[in-house]
């Protein structure tokens, strides 16, 4: 299933997947969703959570391993797997088919909850097999990069989220500021919100 992120909190208002994807370029967005994932696996009572980082000598047996190990204490498990450069090889791909079919199976019972991280998969990787198994058996979610041009209305709809807002020229400027890096630009609308209270926002002041 695929989701768009501005529809991911509605979803986790109703219920939670046993397998969620994460597939971006855009580090603070995709941190974002994936913070808001484990807070609701935690309300969940998901109190237990693995991290695996699946890089150069990773041993793709750990995988299933963490799934079928039982908790010490009867916890729920959130199990996170990370693949930072975004291509399991031939055996993490069949892998990861193996491993979504075993989630699949569980179903809304499960104990388990899995969260795995992508980068932007290209266009040959999108139509990979283990992609297809993750698009089918979990929730897929692909972030697309914030593109300069939109960036002024994106920092203008973070400001209004805390209560601020500023004219098109103010937003232009911080644009002009930060130069199209989204961590930055999340940073200075946060540092607004601690300096000045809720309403418009001269030039001046920021």
């Amino acid at each position: 299933m695929q989701l768009r992120v501005e529809a991911l909190d509605a979803h986790l208002s109703k219920s939670l997947a046993s397998l969620y994807v994460i597939s971006s370029d855009e580090h603070l967005l995709a941190l974002e969703a994936a913070d808001r994932i484990r807070a609701s696996a935690r309300s969940a009572g998901f109190s237990e959570r693995e991290v695996l980082v699946a890089e150069r000598y990773f041993k793709w047996g750990e995988l299933q391993s963490v799934n079928q190990s039982m908790s010490l204490f009867g916890d729920r498990k959130l199990i996170e797997l990370r693949i930072p450069g975004g291509k399991p090889g031939k055996e993490g791909g069949q892998a990861l088919q193996d491993y979504v079919s075993t989630c699949a199976q569980a179903g809304q019972a499960q104990d388990t909850l899995t969260l795995i991280t992508l980068p932007k998969l290209d266009r040959t990787t999108q139509k990979s097999a283990w992609v297809t198994a993750l698009q089918q058996a979990g929730v897929f979610i692909d972030i697309p990069l914030v593109e300069r041009s939109q960036l002024g209305g994106w920092i203008g709809q973070r400001l209004a989220a805390q209560g601020q807002s500023a004219d098109r020229p103010t937003l232009d400027f911080m644009v002009e500021r930060v130069e199209g890096n989204l961590l930055a630009a999340h940073q200075e609308i946060r540092k607004l919100a601690l300096l000045y209270p809720e309403g418009r926002l001269s030039l001046e002041q920021i």
